[in-house]
């Protein structure tokens, strides 16, 4: 082994172990922000309820008894029944499970796809980054809610599912019946959700890539693949985490947003977004309706802004 082979090998090694303390010291000081800690204590509790709903959930969401609607909170419907008489606890807790899974999929397909978008974009820079930022500015002319709800309002469409005879849209519609309507909200939100990570995974690569140790890197024959997932990669994942968590309470209102004007998850499948829809018509009798859906959802929106900013603040390498 040459003397040049041993100083990259030991650079490496350094590397690391920097970047094992790095991390550390980030959960340490993620630790001491109470707010954070207490947005991520609540947001695992979630993630539990929504892991173990049929076994926490005292009735079926879907089943009503007209001849409880619009129970009062009380022993046999612990937070009321709605105008069909469905338990508001049980769409609550089942609820969980539609907003959870649209905020971490969302926030999983930005991320993936944004990340990857962006490094190549920034690394490869020239005629390559012109295009592909060329593609982004596209995306970036059409109104982000509008454009899901254009999308939304084809994929619902009677007209769309009914007459086309396409395979594989079929297909698709199944699945998506499958899911309760949460195929197509996932659809609408992954069409633009990647776009704004683009632009920043971009910038912090064209960054990145000026520095000496990639330079080094690539003047001792490392291929671009290993350079970008040894040494860029590593060193823009921090603030692309930042960015991806504060995202999800967008993701997550998006969605109750869709329910709420009908274009989000198929009845009877329990939506936060429904459930203060169906609500709010009967708001001066019956608040609670409405009341408890939109403090849940509210309380998990904030819930993932305090952890994002403490990320925000935990990563920061100014508080290195």
């Amino acid at each position: 082994m040459t003397f040049r082979e041993k100083l990259i090998t030991q650079k490496e090694t350094d590397n690391k172990v920097r970047s094992k303390n790095i991390w550390m010291d980030a959960f340490l000081r993620l630790k001491k922000n109470k707010m954070a800690v207490v947005g991520a204590i609540f947001i695992v509790f979630l993630v539990i309820i929504a892991i173990f709903a049929p076994y926490i959930a005292p009735k079926d969401y879907s089943e009503g008894n007209f001849i409880d609607n619009y129970s009062k909170p009380g022993n046999n419907y612990l937070l009321g029944a709605d105008f069909m008489g469905r338990d508001v606890l049980s769409r609550l807790i089942y609820g969980t499970r539609i907003s959870l899974s649209v905020g971490f999929l969302g926030a999983f397909i930005a991320f993936i796809l944004g990340v990857t978008y962006g490094i190549i974009s920034g690394f490869y820079g020239g005629q390559v980054d012109e295009i592909m930022m060329r593609i982004v500015d596209i995306f970036y002319a059409f109104p982000t809610l509008l454009l899901i709800i254009l999308l939304m309002v084809l994929f619902k469409s009677n007209l769309f599912q009914v007459t086309t005879n396409n395979i594989f849209i079929q297909t698709i519609i199944k699945i998506d019946d499958a899911w309760g309507g949460l195929f197509f909200i996932m659809i609408g939100i992954s069409v633009t959700s990647w776009v704004g990570m683009a632009r920043i995974a971009r910038g912090l690569t064209l960054s990145t890539k000026e520095k000496e140790y990639i330079q080094a890197a690539i003047a001792t024959g490392n291929n671009n693949f290993r350079v970008i997932f040894r040494h860029i990669l590593p060193n823009i994942i921090g603030p692309c985490i930042v960015t991806v968590t504060l995202s999800i309470p967008g993701f997550i209102g998006t969605e109750a947003f869709l329910s709420f004007i009908g274009l989000g998850v198929n009845p009877p499948t329990p939506s936060w977004g429904m459930m203060i829809s169906d609500g709010y018509k009967a708001m001066q009798s019956y608040p609670h309706l409405a009341l408890y859906p939109g403090i849940v959802l509210a309380l998990t929106m904030l819930s993932f802004n305090f952890l994002g900013d403490g990320l925000r603040d935990a990563l920061d390498p100014r508080m290195r």
